[in-house]
């Protein structure tokens, strides 16, 4: 899984004019699927993201986490970030899961966010053509990889 993520002062996704989800403060995480994610895969990405100290303490450091400032989530499903581009113009995304595939691990994830947080979590539409807009706040925006724990 590979999972953009942006801090936020507020985001909010709408498709075919009609708001599918929105935050104040929190996360604005942009998630792809590829085929060899599994479970694991889930369960540690998703424990990764909620207690990530990115959020400002008293003392202007990142010290705090989603959970405890009590931020929202707003988990948006992105194919495209398996976009192969050493080939050519036009980005590959074979490596990027089919929907029976991914579908079932972005409502996975729903799921262990809301689990985590405590919360419901504000979502788009899973294949829709989304409009996504955000304030990012920092701006800090981290790139993760499952395949890649070793590095975060």
């Amino acid at each position: 899984m590979r999972a953009v993520i942006q801090r936020v002062n507020h985001a909010a996704c709408h498709v075919d004019g009609e708001q599918t989800g929105a935050i104040e403060q929190g996360l604005l995480v942009l998630l792809g699927v590829e085929d060899a994610d599994d479970e694991e895969d889930a369960a540690w990405l998703a424990a990764k993201i909620c207690s990530m100290r990115i959020f400002s303490d008293e003392q202007g450091l990142m010290n705090r986490s989603l959970q405890d400032v009590g931020g929202g989530l707003l988990l948006i499903s992105q194919f495209t970030l398996y976009a192969q581009t050493k080939k050519g113009n036009r980005p590959s995304f074979i490596r990027a899961a089919k929907p029976d595939k991914a579908k079932p691990m972005y409502e996975n994830m729903i799921q262990r966010f809301s689990d985590l947080l405590g919360q419901p979590i504000q979502t788009g539409i899973f294949g829709a053509d989304m409009k996504v807009s955000l304030e990012n706040d920092g701006p800090v925006t981290i790139m993760m990889n499952t395949k890649d724990k070793e590095n975060f």
